[in-house]
């Protein structure tokens, strides 16, 4: 069984004192590609190494809208260039999160869509993180959807309603460690009613650690969990998801041939 984990930061200091043995185990579970997503322009941590250290570890940059603030003229063309390194596969996590409002609405959005335009000028999907904003979102996708939007909506918390506007729109749905918690019922059905060609798993290590693990620190070989709920709301084996997943992955983050 192979698996493909499209979100984690295993530049999190979290992972500083075992980060080799967390990629050890990673590579023996079976996760043989991975993205390492760095969302802090101010300062992309190991990254960049880890991608061109290690094969199945790949890159992708952008601003998160905690930092939105930060993203000057300066830091937009510090992300153009890191955006042509040969193993970055993305452009994020990008987005809105109005749960902590770091910065004030309006600021995100303008990041959020400037980010959006560049991803889309250079043909590099997008990985959206998206907290009690979808109205905005939505709003914003829309505006930019004349031929479609080419990325994955991360760490899902929406509505069914939601989820198949953005795959009509030609999005992926990324379900991580909170598609297993004990109130996730409503997550669950989403999951469920969805094509599992346009699904992602991911972790999002160090954060989001799956039931039953749930009060540790999460790595990348626990996406093996998100597989298996996911095997068990369509009613199919756990390898089958793994390889639709990791085939749906491919196809989005590697078709260039990075």
């Amino acid at each position: 069984m192979r698996l493909f984990d499209t979100h984690t930061h295993l530049s999190d200091k979290k992972f500083d004192e075992n980060r080799d043995a967390v990629i050890e185990r990673l590579f023996a579970a079976g996760v043989e590609k991975c993205i390492d997503v760095a969302c802090d322009l101010r300062d992309v941590g190991l990254t960049p190494e880890l991608s061109a250290q290690y094969e199945g570890i790949y890159a992708a940059y952008g601003m998160h809208p905690h930092y939105a603030g930060d993203f000057t003229p300066a830091a937009l063309d510090y992300l153009q260039r890191l955006l042509k390194q040969d193993k970055c596969v993305a452009l994020g996590e990008i987005g809105l999160d109005y749960h902590y409002d770091f910065y004030p609405r309006d600021v995100q959005r303008e990041c959020f869509s400037i980010q959006l335009e560049l991803a889309q000028e250079l043909d590099i999907p997008v990985i959206l993180h998206i907290r009690e904003a979808f109205g905005d979102c939505m709003d914003i996708l829309r505006a930019h959807n004349q031929s479609g939007i080419n990325g994955v909506m991360h760490c899902f918390s929406g509505s069914y309603e939601i989820a198949k506007e953005c795959i009509d729109m030609g999005m992926y749905i990324a379900f991580g460690g909170s598609l297993t918690f004990n109130n996730a019922h409503n997550l669950r059905e989403v999951a469920q009613k969805l094509p599992p060609d346009r699904l992602l798993i991911e972790t999002d290590c160090p954060y989001m650690s799956p039931v039953p693990l749930r009060g540790t620190v999460n790595e990348p070989k626990n996406v093996a969990l998100v597989a298996e709920k996911l095997a068990e709301l369509h009613g199919i084996t756990t390898e089958e998801v793994a390889e639709v997943t990791y085939k749906n992955a491919e196809g989005l983050f590697l078709k260039c041939g990075k």
